[in-house]
């Protein structure tokens, strides 16, 4: 493995890389969505949703979970902006933040069928 030394380095490519890199305060939200989205179970969640909102008891029963541990999920969704809800009476309904859920969720379905 080669040894970078200052000799070595590319001035012009760590310049063009540096301006490219977001703040940390952006990198760390990102950061914190991929991880939301990197549970099986929250993705699976999420999947259900791009047909429309779902209650807490229809995603127990679709997923065959309690609804202590679909509610669980659920707030880690919420907390990475990634779902909205809606109460209706004792129920809250949940669905799809915004489109671009729903094209990240695509663009990992379409690259995982790669």
């Amino acid at each position: 493995m080669a040894v970078c030394t200052t000799l070595t380095l590319h001035p012009e490519a760590l310049e063009k890389a540096r301006a490219a890199l977001p703040d940390e305060d952006e990198v760390a939200r990102a950061s914190a969505l991929l991880k939301a989205l990197a549970d099986p179970t929250r993705m699976r969640i999420l999947l259900a949703m791009r047909q429309g909102e779902l209650c807490v008891c229809d995603l127990s029963h679709l997923l065959g979970m309690s609804q202590s541990a679909i509610s669980h999920q659920l707030r880690v969704l919420r907390d990475a902006r990634l779902v909205r809800w809606r109460r209706e009476g004792r129920q809250v309904f949940y669905r799809l933040a915004d489109r671009h859920v729903e094209e990240i969720l695509d663009d990992a379905l379409e690259h995982a069928h790669e």
